[in-house]
């Protein structure tokens, strides 16, 4: 292939020319039509290559009906998990190639969220991913379903949604619980997340259904609202409990304060009271000890969303142009495994000692 290069910003008609073909060949391989030789459309891809040519979106989207551009809800959290995630779907959505455009909430409201569907699909996005499903945001989800807009959701209640992709919790807590159950433990309390969470409901559901498949009651859990600062109220409650050999915390940041609480009550962990967190915080290796924890993988979560929505824009586009039936997008995910690592929070239950008596003559 030769030619010579144009000094301008190249157009598809200099593609055209440097490999050889037509501009409706061009074209063709730009907004990715099918049934072309694989010798041709290699010969204009390598074309774009060397020319550094950038497709025009808008005309693009003229004749695709696609516009590129994926939106994105978020909350404006403090809060490490969701903040995480909304990063993470971000970088996911700009690799596949989406531009993305983001509302974040201050408040989580079904008006809110529904205001901010609205204000995306007025973008013409192809597709929605919601990184706040609290109950009134799911509602706005299901009512949304007919509208032609898959929306994925990747927070929440993930079995009242078509589209999802999130972290198995249930399984997380299990982890967690079954593996102090291993260690002997028996009395085993939890700092439960604030129960209009989704997910603090099924943190808290794992450590009940763990503990009550071994026989066990659980003891009434103690709330926290996720920040250090309600860890350590719950940390000091649990501390004047002497039969309390373990705690399972919702999150890392509830955990940090359980440990400063035991530390000052003079209970050391985890020689008297073993802790396991959830999220598994940059930090939390390097606390004092270091914090045994359950590992939520956000990057394989961002991707995932990513893909699930691709998937159905994909259906959605063959809807509208080959009548193929847009019902075969409503499926879930498979929930992503999270992951418990041990560190050195946690270890064996101390047995008591006997106490001896004298022998009297």
């Amino acid at each position: 292939m030769t030619g010579t290069l144009p000094e301008r910003a190249p157009v598809m008609a200099d593609v055209a020319r440097l490999a050889g073909v037509s501009l409706q060949t061009v074209s063709r391989v730009v907004n990715g039509a099918p049934q072309l030789r694989p010798s041709t459309r290699e010969r204009v891809e390598e074309a774009i290559r060397q020319l550094g040519y950038r497709p025009n979106v808008a005309a693009r989207a003229l004749v695709t009906k696609r516009s590129g551009t994926i939106g994105l809800i978020g909350t404006k959290s403090e809060f490490w998990g969701p903040s995480t995630i909304h990063r993470t779907v971000q970088g996911a959505a700009r690799d596949a190639g989406y531009f993305v455009s983001s509302v974040e909430l201050v408040e989580v409201t079904r008006r809110a969220v529904a205001e901010a569907v609205e204000h995306l699909r007025d973008q013409h996005v192809e597709g929605i991913v919601l990184v706040a499903a609290n109950d009134e945001a799911l509602e706005v989800v299901q009512a949304q379903a007919s509208t032609g807009t898959p929306v994925v959701v990747v927070e929440g209640d993930l079995t009242r949604a078509a589209l999802t992709a999130g972290v198995d919790q249930l399984r997380g807590a299990l982890l967690a619980t079954e593996h102090l159950l291993g260690l002997g433990h028996t009395r085993i309390q939890h700092v439960a997340g604030p129960q209009h969470w989704t997910e603090a409901r099924e943190r808290l559901t794992g450590w009940r259904t763990a503990m009550h498949a071994h026989g066990l009651r659980p003891p009434t859990p103690l709330e926290g609202d996720w920040t250090v600062a309600s860890g350590y109220d719950a940390g000091t409650r649990l501390a004047r409990d002497p039969e309390v050999t373990a705690v399972f915390v919702a999150n890392d940041h509830m955990a940090i304060g359980v440990l400063h609480a035991l530390h000052e009550a003079g209970r050391s962990v985890p020689g008297d009271v073993s802790v396991v967190g959830f999220d598994d915080l940059p930090e939390s290796e390097f606390l004092i000890p270091p914090l045994t924890t359950v590992r939520q993988d956000f990057v394989t979560v961002g991707r995932r969303a990513i893909q699930v929505l691709q998937r159905a824009i994909e259906l959605e586009a063959a809807k509208r142009l080959e009548g193929v039936d847009g019902s075969l997008s409503r499926r879930h995910d498979r929930l992503v495994r999270p992951e418990l690592v041990v560190r050195r929070s946690t270890a064996a239950r101390r047995t008591p000692r006997p106490t001896t008596r004298k022998r009297t003559r």
